[in-house]
């Protein structure tokens, strides 16, 4: 049987611990039997986990009996993992076992060297610290997950269930996942990727610089067809002027800066309003429809129907 071991450490988000420890558990083959054994292991018997304390009686030579491993993330992503964990993943990694991390584990898998020259993921909010503490990693932020053969990775809570299916396709076909999904109370595939879970706040407005009211009147009127010409005369620069201190103001262009207050214009009006893509596209201020639905994939990772129907109101 498929042994698969889920590593806890001191600092273990529970949750990513126990999805799975979940999902594994309850797959079960088409003559009804258990599809894995599934092992908690830890480098000390007992391990903090953000409000209680988990005890295992499997220490890290569990490892060696794994045909995967999984590692949870962090609280803390930036603090050093246990060497001794380290030392383990290696070595499984050396006898070929598949080994998946969940949200912040990618900071731990990364550690070990084994995300070297590859493609990973983790939770967006972590996505800039890990490309910077790991730069020989390639991080993706838009993604659920990132599957590259035996090492895996995965985006932050969710999307760690969603890389859990994922296995339970390869190893045992999609009727079996599929199964596994529906006990979840989950699609087996959710469209589009973690790009549409990132909040696309409105760029701040510095207080107190000399372009504050500019950049305020720029806000009250995104939803106007506005030119970088009608920028400059409503601050009274010229075009170049305008670029080029608005850049030391913000770190971005005038424009740039517009096409994000549109969009996060148009993902507050899909959120809570029945109005058409159409009619969300003029009032978000895009030109036209299509216009809207690239600009909207582009920074959201999604369409707008599909962003939609993940994050409407009930009350909308």
């Amino acid at each position: 049987m498929h042994t698969v071991v889920v590593t806890a450490f001191d600092g273990v988000i529970g949750f990513d611990l126990t999805t799975p420890v979940e999902v594994f558990s309850r797959t079960r083959l088409p003559g009804g039997g258990p599809a894995y054994r599934v092992l908690v292991c830890a480098p000390e018997p007992e391990v903090g986990a953000g409000p209680f304390r988990l005890r295992t009686d499997r220490g890290l030579e569990a490892l060696a009996e794994a045909d995967t491993v999984v590692v949870p993330g962090a609280e803390d992503p930036l603090a050093a993992p246990p060497p001794a964990l380290l030392d383990a993943l290696r070595a499984a990694a050396a006898n070929g076992t598949r080994i998946a991390s969940i949200c912040t584990g990618a900071f731990v898998l990364a550690s070990t060297g084994l995300l070297d020259g590859l493609r990973a993921t983790t939770h967006w909010r972590g996505a800039d610290a890990l490309a910077e503490r790991h730069p020989e990693v390639t991080v993706d932020p838009g993604v659920l997950y990132v599957n590259n053969g035996q090492f895996l990775t995965s985006a932050g809570a969710a999307a760690g269930l969603d890389l859990c299916l994922h296995m339970v396709r390869a190893d045992h076909g999609s009727a079996v996942a599929a199964d596994t999904a529906r006990l979840s109370v989950t699609p087996l595939e959710r469209e589009g990727g973690q790009a549409q879970f990132v909040v696309h706040e409105i760029p701040p407005v510095p207080d107190g610089t000399a372009w504050e009211p500019l950049l305020r009147w720029l806000e009250e009127n995104s939803g106007r067809d506005l030119t970088l010409a009608d920028v400059a005369a409503h601050a009274g620069v010229s075009t170049r002027t305008l670029s080029r201190r608005f850049r030391e103001q913000t770190g971005t262009t005038p424009l740039r800066w517009l096409y994000r207050a549109r969009v996060r214009r148009a993902q507050y009006l899909l959120e809570s309003t029945r109005h058409s893509v159409d009619r969300i596209a003029a009032q978000a201020g895009f030109g036209s429809p299509t216009a809207f639905r690239e600009r909207f994939r582009a920074v959201v990772g999604t369409s707008p129907q599909a962003y939609r129907r993940a994050f409407q109101s009930r009350d909308g």
